[in-house]
């Protein structure tokens, strides 16, 4: 769309970890961000989203940002695995965190198979059509009560302009209610009798309407600032990747999860038992994904303290052979369930932990990379992109795809503005990674993957 150059629009960005708001002009330039922590409410029925919380604070932060630009719409990009169930007067049922036990359901016996919808089997709430069959069960009366089943990026656009509209990406998310090959409900949603409760579907850049009059008072924006319906975050990374060309190429978006996006990549190789998915972007398309929680795991290993390390730190570690195997976090991943562990003489000091964190990530990304049979160059979104060894590392055991950084930290930003401006370009933010040897890097990676097919204890899921 074309658009005046005083024009900006607000990204609600709602990160599993952090709640971002950023104003970003016509131009793509980012004017303005702040964040806050995403915390889970651990009181109430079962641990929940503070959804009020980031609504007092969004309302507060959109009043700054009004006085900064004129602001024409706001678009709401979320973490996937979470739904809200909502009458016409709010929520009936606190947000459920996906994160939570969900004791005493038989969902294996709900859900289709996994030909059906490319989704994993995963651990606590991580299928969103467990989430609903739990609350369902659990809380019956107050389930029937709700006129919508909304995925979280629409919840919130409905909060700021009261339409109620479904979105494939987020449908699509290893929810078990999605078809990514026929780009429909699975049989899932009519077995539990969801149907009526499932509103209209609408593509991401949707333009649903103005802001609701008290949201625009309370926020000091133009009563006809636009709410876009809004996408899951990894498909907003995504964004600026779709429809160039169909050659094949793979993007890793990074955070709490790392996800690996493959696309040429077939379908046909993906397995359940290795948390390998099909996701669905934001023009209606399957495309191959596997994903661990990076960042989770990246922090559990090098610990809180802010950190980097040497080559020669790296080196060290490769040369005395200590290594961290899979996984830990508890919550999927092609190794999920196993008791991560460190071989060999333990790290000695922070630089040596980051040094062993970022060891573990490549490893585990040119991992996800092999099992997906990804191809084509790779470019890295997020966080990981604050690291200065991940790329070449990643490069030098992959010298048959080039590595490139985006310099936008935040894809999701981003994609967020490029479903308001669709036919704009995005400056080009790539920043090539050549590979950085280390002596003994492959034969590393030869006894990481001799070392994964040694049986680990397992944690035990709640299910």
């Amino acid at each position: 769309m074309h658009a005046h150059p005083d024009d900006a629009l607000i990204v609600l960005d709602i990160g599993k970890t952090n709640v971002k708001l950023a104003l970003v002009n016509a131009a793509g330039k980012l004017l303005a961000e702040r964040r806050r922590p995403n915390a889970i409410l651990q009181g109430g029925p079962y641990p929940h989203h503070d959804t009020e919380g980031i609504w007092d604070w969004m309302l507060a932060t959109c009043r700054d940002f009004a006085g900064m630009a004129r602001v024409t719409a706001i678009v709401p990009v979320t973490h996937g695995a979470t739904a809200a169930l909502v009458d016409d007067d709010g929520l009936v049922l606190p947000a459920l965190d996906y994160e939570a036990a969900l004791p005493g359901l038989d969902y294996a016996a709900l859900r289709p198979a996994y030909a059906q919808t490319y989704s994993p089997l995963l651990p606590a709430g991580l299928n969103l059509g467990r989430q609903l069959a739990w609350l369902q069960q659990q809380y019956p009366e107050r389930f029937a009560r709700a006129r919508h089943i909304l995925m979280y990026p629409q919840y919130w656009a409905w909060r700021l302009c009261g339409v109620a509209v479904g979105e494939a990406t987020s449908l699509g998310c290893h929810t078990d209610m999605w078809d990514p090959v026929r780009q429909d409900y699975s049989s899932l949603v009519a077995r539990m009798g969801w149907q009526a409760q499932l509103p209209p579907l609408a593509p991401a850049w949707d333009a649903l309407g103005a802001l609701r009059p008290e949201v625009a008072q309370a926020t000091g924006l133009a009563p006809d600032c636009e709410v876009l319906c809004g996408i899951h975050d990894s498909n907003a990374s995504l964004l600026r990747h779709l429809g160039h060309d169909s050659a094949p190429r793979t993007v890793l978006s990074t955070g709490t999860w790392l996800i690996a996006a493959a696309f040429g990549a077939d379908l046909s190789g993906l397995r359940e038992d290795a948390d390998m998915l099909a996701n669905t972007n934001a023009l209606g398309q399957p495309v191959a994904c596997m994903r661990f929680m990076g960042g989770r795991e990246f922090g559990a290993l090098a610990g809180d303290q802010p950190a980097t390390c040497s080559f020669e730190q790296l080196e060290r570690l490769i040369a005395r052979g200590t290594m961290a195997l899979p996984c830990f976090a508890d919550g999927g991943g092609p190794f999920a369930g196993q008791a991560g562990r460190i071989e060999g003489p333990p790290p000695s000091d922070v630089g040596e932990r980051f040094a062993l964190a970022t060891l573990y990530c490549v490893l585990m990304t040119d991992y996800c990379l092999d099992a997906l049979g990804a191809r084509g160059p790779i470019t890295v979104e997020g966080s990981f992109t604050a690291n200065p060894w991940f790329g070449p590392l990643l490069a030098s055991l992959r010298s048959h795809q080039a590595v490139a950084y985006s310099d936008d930290a935040s894809g999701t930003t981003c994609g967020g503005w490029l479903l308001r401006y669709r036919d704009a370009t995005p400056a080009n933010q790539h920043h090539p990674k050549p590979p950085r040897t280390i002596t003994g890097l492959s034969a590393y990676r030869t006894t990481w993957r001799t070392a994964l097919a040694t049986p680990t204890p397992h944690l035990s899921h709640a299910q």
